[in-house]
């Protein structure tokens, strides 16, 4: 029997969000993109919840959501924050868009 999944495959939008028609999907992928950033760091620095909480100034529940993406509770601001205070600089770069597509936040890690 074929495999049919490649026939059925929709390509996605870049944003795992907006492929699923939910609102605010451009704030959703930007959170989950800064969230992703302070996972990394995280790990790459080996801290404990404890430490992670003290650098921030949040309770160790908040560093275990914040930890497992669970970030409804995080503002955009508060991620961009958060990353300032582990030694990262965060820039908002703004510039025209190509008439191709419409407008997007991005959120891109180095």
């Amino acid at each position: 029997m074929p495999d049919r999944t490649a026939e059925r495959a929709i390509p996605s939008s870049g944003n795992i969000f907006a492929d699923m028609n939910l609102p605010d999907a451009a704030e959703l992928d930007t959170r989950a993109r800064l969230g992703a950033a302070i996972c990394r760091i995280v790990e790459r620095r080996r801290l404990t919840q404890a430490e992670v909480a003290a650098a921030l100034a949040i309770n160790q529940p908040k560093v275990s959501a914040l930890l497992n993406y669970k970030l409804e509770g995080f503002s955009v601001e508060r991620l961009m924050r958060f990353l300032v205070v582990l030694g990262q600089d965060v820039e908002i770069v703004t510039k025209a868009r190509p008439r191709s597509r419409p407008a997007r936040l991005a959120v891109r890690a180095a």
